[in-house]
């Protein structure tokens, strides 16, 4: 299949209006957008300075200094940039897309001569450029750049960020390649090869995909490059702590991408990765290449995810582990490990629409992804764990990196403006149109307009999804229009009623393929169909293989997993006990956090009345009382004061 078998939407052609969505929408483009901009330009009190946008202004000699910062600074830059293309394409701004065109001017100034851009080497190692492909990221910052690139672009119309990534993107086609004078080697750091692919979708030029398919090629290739460019350099290593040199699992480097059936080391380069593989697998119609992505992706969500949407469990390389090592508490689930994994469901949608990848994408979304920002826009978390116990945190060095609040900005901060871009261009992940078929991966309400076989097709959304299951499509077209829409049916809902018209349609076994109920039929304007989605309560459990839930169980509802929290449940969580026989009832809290359902349950709390300053006793009974407990939804949590957290309750 090649890509023009399908289409996603432009923004131009989607506007959100959704109950929950819509107030995130307003945040990236009212207060984090702006608040990123403060950030990259240091002028958030109490936080950690960026020095990013000051990068390239002194690489581009505006003004005088030494470069500070991670060696992927740039990259902060280039995801903000290409935040602000996906609020242009949606709605004009002026002033911002002034303060955007400002700083395209200083990266165009910034860019040398041969079209390199990357303010590390430029000003602190300059003429080391491609030493170090393992640790420095010089490919990674490319590709968010070339990404910033082509989303002004279509923004905008403006070329001239898109040159700029053109002609690095020229630049580095003569450098790497098969030929005997180029470099048969690639980034420690994925992210270029699926910048490349959206590079060639803007130009059609066919070398950009090809670069792309090399990188690919060349990863896990033997002999291995990352010792020999270590050994010219003198041994020189960025990172001490980590020993990316010679730990190649880390950066998935270990095998031919089209061997690897697991998913190993860094979380975040991981699924970037896969994200690139399914983009040049579906260009090139490369069937191994394909499998490859299946395998991996099967390896994630059954044995490696959390119920959340986190992957990644390891503090140290920000890792995946093995097979059902999921721990709560010293967990790493970064954020934008979770951001990958959506862009990976995505482009899995787009190949083969299957619920499987939407209902992965639904719950990364609203849990993980969701969680890693407060309900202020301002500050964000680096870590999602699912437990928390803030005098551990504190005092405990194997959980520092888990935080009890959210921080305002971060020496390495790739998070926030990846949060930023996701939820800016949130409407390319609803829908995707292929073979005359229309499928609703997520149910966000919001107004589109199609082309349908020639006809103009406008689908209007309203959506109540998360609060009671109901969602109503209405249908405007220029003229009578043949077409099939697919409508997902989530894994959480045990029984879904769909009506067209009024009427009640039946839905036969051939009706639903691949989790998705096709509807077709010849569409007319004032059409409708409504469905209501049934939201159980759901008691989960984890697999027997994970030893950290094993006896437990966590509350969902609709696309939400719930978490207890110490501001409503009083400290020491992990003494309560919910029984099969609990009631649960979910009620709507208008004044918490601007309104969420939460569910309230009887349990038993472990009594501690009968114990003295003994530490163990071999002749104490069990003793518990009845309290009432109070879950909210995962997302909700660290809005309220620094306390403890858990998704997972003991089960009885």
């Amino acid at each position: 299949m090649k890509s023009n078998d399908l289409q996603t939407l432009s923004l131009t052609n989607f506007n959100i209006e959704d109950d929950f969505w819509s107030e995130y929408i307003r945040l990236v483009r009212e207060v984090i957008v702006p608040y990123q901009w403060e950030a990259l330009n240091d002028r958030v009190e109490g936080a950690e300075p960026s020095h990013a946008i000051r990068n390239f202004r002194i690489a581009a000699g505006e003004e005088q200094g030494e470069f500070y910062g991670m060696v992927f600074q740039d990259s902060d830059v280039a995801k903000w940039l290409e935040a602000v293309g996906y609020l242009l394409e949606t709605q004009p701004d002026a002033e911002l897309e002034a303060v955007a065109d400002g700083v395209i001017d200083t990266i165009a100034k910034a860019q040398q001569k041969d079209g390199y851009l990357n303010t590390y080497f430029t000003l602190k190692e300059p003429g080391k450029k491609w030493t170090n492909l393992a640790e420095c990221h010089e490919l990674y910052c490319a590709g968010h750049m070339i990404e910033a690139g082509v989303a002004y672009y279509r923004a905008t119309g403006k070329r001239k960020l898109l040159d700029v990534v053109t002609r690095f993107a020229d630049y580095m086609d003569t450098v790497f390649g098969e030929g005997p004078d180029q470099l048969h080697r690639y980034d420690g750091h994925q992210e270029i090869e699926l910048a490349l692919v959206k590079l060639y979708h803007a130009t059609g030029e066919a070398k950009y995909l090809n670069l792309s398919k090399f990188f690919l090629d060349q990863r896990g290739q033997q002999p291995h490059f990352y010792e020999q460019e270590w050994e010219e350099r003198g041994r020189v290593t960025h990172f001490p702590s980590i020993s990316i040199i010679q730990d190649h699992p880390y950066s998935q480097s270990h095998l031919p991408v089209r061997e690897q059936q697991t998913a190993e080391g860094h979380a975040v380069r991981v699924v970037y990765m896969c994200t690139g593989m399914a983009d040049v697998a579906v260009e090139t119609g490369d069937a191994d290449l394909l499998e490859a992505c299946r395998k991996l992706w099967h390896n994630i969500v059954t044995k490696r995810m959390y119920i959340t949407g986190g992957i990644g469990s390891m503090a140290h390389g920000e890792s995946f582990t093995s097979d059902y090592d999921l721990p709560n508490d010293s967990i790493y689930a970064e954020t934008c490990a979770s951001i990958g994994l959506i862009f990976f469901a995505q482009r899995m949608l787009q190949i083969e629409p299957k619920s499987e990848y939407a209902d992965v994408m639904e719950r990364a979304l609203y849990n993980t992804v969701v969680s890693g920002m407060s309900r202020d826009g301002k500050h964000f978390f680096y870590v999602n764990p699912l437990e928390v116990y803030p005098i551990s945190n504190r005092k405990n060095k194997n959980f520092e990196h888990v935080k009890s609040e959210r921080q305002g900005w971060f020496g390495c901060a790739c998070c926030p403006p990846n949060i930023a871009r996701l939820l800016a261009s949130l409407g390319q992940y609803i829908y995707t149109l292929k073979d005359n078929t229309l499928f609703t991966h997520l149910y966000i309400g919001g107004v589109s307009e199609w082309d349908l076989s020639g006809h103009n097709v406008k689908l209007e959304q309203h959506s109540e999804y998360t609060s009671n299951g109901k969602v109503k499509f209405t249908i405007t077209a220029d003229s009578p229009a043949d077409f099939t829409l697919a409508l997902r049916v989530p894994d959480w809902s045990d029984q879904a009623a769909f009506a067209v018209n009024g009427i009640p349609f039946v839905i036969g076994p051939d009706l639903i393929v691949d989790g998705y109920v096709r509807i077709k039929r010849i569409w007319q304007t004032g059409d409708q169909v409504e469905i209501v989605f049934s939201m159980p309560i759901l008691r989960m459990k984890g697999n027997p293989l994970i030893r950290h839930t094993s006896g437990k169980v966590a509350l969902q509802r609709g696309p939400y997993v719930y978490c207890l929290e110490e501001v409503d449940n009083g400290p020491n969580l992990y003494q309560l006990i919910l029984s099969k026989e609990s009631s649960l009832k979910v009620i709507y809290d208008p004044l918490l956090l601007g309104g969420i359902n939460v569910i309230l349950a009887g349990a038993s709390r472990l009594s501690t009345d009968e114990w003295d300053e003994q530490l163990y006793r071999h002749d104490a009974e069990w003793q518990t009382k009845h309290t009432a407990i109070r879950f909210i939804p995962y997302f909700a949590w660290a809005n309220r004061g620094i306390g403890e957290m858990t998704v997972w309750i003991k089960d009885s």
